[in-house]
Formats: structure tokens, sequence, C-alpha cells
């Protein structure tokens, strides 16, 4: 007997998962050694690398709430998505290019702006798609295979680092291959279903008279998953934590293989758990495990420790990310959707930028201890948002 389509995932969110996977790998493999050729190559200091983190993620947010509004006004995502793959894919070469901090952080703007302008789309397609029944395995698959390519991505880089001989620039070069393949699965494989709903005239996505649509759970939602933003600085300071311990170069990637890992592993069927579970607990497990995460990399001073607090810190993403979306994709009008990921990645963006800013001045001051620290207060002041949350509104429903 076949199975009921109602519960198969549709092959356009399939396809938007390979995307993922793709640009992910090459994100990923940028993103792993990034924070060591700023601070060995280009002599940059921990704040800079805040910086440079901080002030790319809140660009990428700012473009992702216009983005999803241009989206909603036109239903139409797939030529945004085209236009957000395709910038990052276009700064890809300048990394290895790059002589200057400027440079290195040109090239993170620009392909910052390009996940803005495609994040709030793709989500927006995968909630158009997916099955209300199967909604969270829907996002919790396509979260899954974007962390396969951050997997694979730091890995490759390992491979490459020492084929090369720690050459940073040529391994970086290896980037431009899978974001071009990402561009090209999009071009020929994702399909949007045309909608035939009047679309609601374009405005200003925080003019007051807009955001009055959105309930309260919604807002609830959006400040629970700004306070994770807040908890959880750039993983650029994994990477340099790794440094500081005397990891070698060539393996200082596999913090990102472990932490991809674990988050890949879990991403999904921590997704379909969500569709049969309280989603509110699911989150308070995740700031858990980001509390504990915190703490375990604050103190460490082995490799094996490392592994273990990245680890963790993988499971908490794979806890949280996907679930948060799918409570956006379940507490918004249909015709705003795209709106309401845009307005969650603004207020998740913009704190994120906080903290990773927070992040490198505690280190520079007072060393990497400190800056942990610091994420775990954070962490359980989100936990205890998160308990009001369910007393408010009742811990019954998903």
């Amino acid at each position: 007997m076949l199975r009921s389509s109602k519960y198969r995932i549709p092959g356009t969110i399939w396809a938007l998962g390979f995307v993922s996977l793709f640009m992910d790998l090459s994100s990923e493999l940028i993103h792993s050694l990034l924070p060591v050729f700023l601070v060995t190559t280009l002599g940059a200091d921990m704040l800079t690398v805040g910086l440079v983190e901080g002030i790319a993620e809140a660009s990428a947010q700012i473009f992702r709430v216009f983005s999803g509004a241009v989206s909603d006004f036109f239903a139409r995502r797939k030529v945004l998505l085209l236009l957000g793959y395709g910038l990052a894919a276009i700064s890809k070469p300048m990394f290895p290019l790059a002589n200057s901090v400027l440079m290195v952080f040109s090239a993170r703007f620009l392909d910052r702006i390009g996940k803005g302008i495609r994040g709030a789309p793709r989500d927006a397609l995968i909630a158009d798609l997916a099955p209300s029944e199967i909604r969270g395995a829907c996002f919790g698959l396509r979260q899954s295979m974007d962390t396969v390519g951050a997997f694979f991505g730091p890995l490759l880089a390992i491979a490459l680092l020492y084929w090369l001989d720690d050459n940073l620039r040529l391994v970086l070069w290896a980037a431009v291959i899978p974001a071009m393949i990402a561009v090209l699965v999009v071009i020929v494989w994702v399909k949007e279903p045309v909608s035939s709903s009047k679309n609601p005239a374009f405005r200003v996505p925080i003019k007051r008279n807009l955001l009055d649509k959105f309930a309260g759970r919604f807002w609830w939602i959006v400040l629970i998953g700004a306070l994770f933003s807040l908890a959880r600085f750039s993983e650029a300071f994994l990477v340099l934590k790794a440094q500081q311990i005397g990891l070698p170069i060539t393996w200082i990637p596999a913090v990102m293989v472990m932490m991809s890992l674990s988050y890949a592993v879990s991403a999904y069927p921590l997704g379909v758990l969500s569709d049969h579970f309280s989603k509110k607990i699911l989150l308070g497990i995740a700031l858990i495990l980001l509390l504990i995460a915190d703490l375990i990399l604050a103190n460490s001073n082995s490799t094996l420790l490392l592994m273990v607090g990245v680890t963790v810190w993988g499971l908490h993403m794979g806890c949280s990310q996907g679930i948060l979306a799918t409570l956006i994709a379940e507490t918004t009008p249909k015709a705003l959707k795209a709106t309401a990921f845009g307005l969650f990645g603004l207020a998740t963006g913009l704190l994120m930028f906080f903290a990773s800013i927070l992040a490198g001045w505690l280190w520079d001051q007072y060393g990497a201890t400190y800056s942990f620290y610091c994420s775990a207060i954070f962490a359980l002041l989100a936990l205890c948002s998160l308990l009001t949350m369910v007393v408010i509104s009742g811990s019954s429903d998903k």
C-alpha cells in the first residue's frame, strides 16, 4: 500500500535540502578556516573577529526581513532564492584573494547578504509545500541536509590542508565549486506553486499596522529565538578556542566537523519528534544543552573536552533551529509567512551581532572563559523566559 501523500516530503523540499547541503559545504569550509586566517595571516584581534562576524550576520537578517516582505507581496520565492544563492556563490573567490581584513569583511558581507535574501523565501516555500502533519519533519530534513554540508565542508578542509601543507589560500579556493552546484540545483530542480490568492499590499515590514497582524504567540517565539541568539555567539569562537588550546591548523576544522555531525544527526529525528511532542519542552532541553556546552567549553583545556563541548553545542542546535522555524510557520498568517521569518531573523541576527562583539571583547580583555560564561548566563535567561511562556500560554499545546 502506497504511503499517503500527506506523509510524503515533496520533491522541492528535497531539492532545497540539497541546495542547503552544497552551499553549506562551501560556506563551512570557509568558516572553519576564516577565524584562523583572520588572526594568523591578517593579524586581526578577537574583537575584530567579533565585529566581522557580528556585522555580517546582522546584515543578513536585515536583508532577510525585506526579502520576506517582497516574497510575500509577489507570492514568488524562486527568484529571490536564486539571487541569494547567486550572491553567496559570487563571494566565494573573494576569500582566497583577500589581503586585508577589509576585503575579508567585504566578502563575508556579500555572502551574508545572499543568505539574508534567500532565507525567508526558502523557509516560506517549505511552509507553503509541507503537509501540516509532517511540517516539523520537513523543516528538520532541510536543517539536517544543511548540516550534512556543514559537516563535510570542514572535513574537506582537513583533507585539503593535509594535502596542501596548510596553505590556507589554496584550500579556500575549493569552496567555489559546491557553491556553483547549489545555484544550478536552484535553477533546475526547485519548483514553486503558483498562488491564486490575492497578495497583501507591500509595506515596510516593521510598520505598526502590519506587525499587529501577528499574534502574541509569534512574538513570544521571536523573543525566545532572540535570546537563543544572544546566548549563541558566532561559531568562529569555537574555532579560535581550538587554536587557543594548541590544536594544529590542519585539525582545527575538526571542531566544526564534530559540531555539524551532532547537529545533522539530531535535527531530522528531533523535527519528527516535534510533530508528536511538546515543542516547548524540546526548546527547554536545547537551552539546557547550550548551558552545559558553555560550561564545558569555558573550562576545556584539552582536545577531548573541547570536542565534547562542541558536540553538545551541535545537539543544542539540532534541538532548536528546525523547531523554532516550525513554530514560526504555525503561528503566522499564510500570506505573511516570509515576512514572519524575516522579522524573526532580524531579531535573532541583531542579538547575535551584539553577542559576537561582546564575546570578542570579553575574550580580548579577560580571556575565553568569560566569553563562554557570559553565553551560559544568557542561556539561563532564555530558559527562564521559555518557562514564563509555558506558564502564561499553557504547556499542553505543541
